[in-house]
């Protein structure tokens, strides 16, 4: 009898001869065949866990004229907050048993595009992934280009009938505005990024919602400007300068906090007794290697939401349009 132990490779020949069956019994009964009694199903899976049998993943793919393997096309896979969308895919795909082709490229420039289209469309894949670097901006769609199923994660599509998962950034807004609700504040202000910025119109849409909802109204302009811990304390400069009683900042990401937080600490203003800072991204949660947190802030849970659109294309395919992936409080000592 066979060692599985041994340094020989088991083959469908031999787990068909422990089980006593035919070769091609053997495979039918490995591949689920109904026309396969239960009873030798059975006896034929337990000889090929005995044996530690692993089928050929290229014999399976000829077999049924499937590949088992996700095409992944991202713009910019080393971007910090791309990076959990893609291993939330991946790791999601690995567990079913299917291979991923990564093809980095920028899904935002149609020439670039055009080029790992054509990549893609070289290789047999059995379903396209489209992963963004967030909600920044609208991506061409690909989707006409292939005869599989493809979705779209962090990142939103030029087309309506396309499968897309998106963080819920309205979601991040109400729950920044209600947590700094329940805390008692209430002359709250909004200092964020960019004006163009799709995420941070959707921030400030929900974080409006919420505190009319509780009768409260933004203090104060909302200043705009960049993403960077430097514009965070520029902001916060200018917002304490202006004289606007402020009890707690809605910062539209962790970046602009930190700048917000460095100009409170510079001024010997206590956080979060005098003002309470939220921040959105749980930045300090996904690069800072140790124990240490100084923000409250809404984790968007990309890992999660590339595991959504990754199942998207494995399974019954979702309805067509905008899928949004619930966000979650990180409670920090900002507030």
């Amino acid at each position: 009898m066979l060692d599985p132990m041994g340094s020989g490779q088991v083959r469908l020949s031999d787990v068909a001869a422990v089980a006593g069956v035919s070769l091609s019994t053997a495979s039918k009964a490995l591949s689920g065949s109904t026309r396969i009694s239960l009873a030798t199903r059975e006896r034929v899976r337990a000889a090929a866990t005995r044996l530690d049998f692993r089928p050929d993943a290229l014999a399976q793919s000829f077999a049924s004229g499937r590949s088992r393997t996700i095409g992944v096309l991202t713009h910019r896979a080393t971007n910090t907050f791309s990076q959990p969308v893609l291993i939330g895919a991946v790791l999601l795909l690995g567990e079913q048993d299917q291979a991923t082709l990564v093809h980095d490229g920028d899904v935002a420039v149609h020439r670039r595009l055009g080029q790992s289209v054509r990549e893609l469309q070289a290789r047999r894949i059995d379903g396209l992934l489209v992963i963004g670097d967030g909600h920044e901006q609208v991506t061409a769609s690909v989707t006409h280009h292939f005869a599989v199923p493809v979705s779209y994660a962090f990142t939103a599509s030029d087309a309506e009938e396309d499968v897309v998962f998106l963080p819920d950034n309205e979601a991040a807004g109400r729950i920044a505005a209600e947590h700094l609700l329940s805390r008692g504040r209430r002359r709250i202000a909004h200092l964020t990024g960019p004006r163009q910025s799709l995420a941070v119109q959707l921030r400030e849409t929900g974080f409006r919602e919420a505190l009319g909802s509780a009768g409260v109204h933004p203090v104060g302009p909302v200043l705009r400007s960049h993403w960077g811990r430097p514009w965070g304390a520029e902001a916060m400069t200018r917002l304490l300068d202006s004289g606007t009683d402020v009890d707690a900042v809605f910062c539209g990401n962790d970046h602009i906090a930190l700048g917000a937080l460095d100009v409170c600490t510079r001024r010997g203003i206590s956080v979060p007794d005098d003002i309470a800072l939220i921040g959105v991204d749980n930045w300090e949660g996904v690069v800072v290697d140790q124990n240490i947190r100084q923000l409250t802030t809404v984790d968007l849970e990309l890992m999660a939401l590339g595991r959504r659109a990754a199942a998207s294309l494995l399974g019954e395919r979702p309805t067509p349009g905008q899928h949004r992936s619930p966000p979650t409080l990180v409670q920090g000592p900002s507030t």
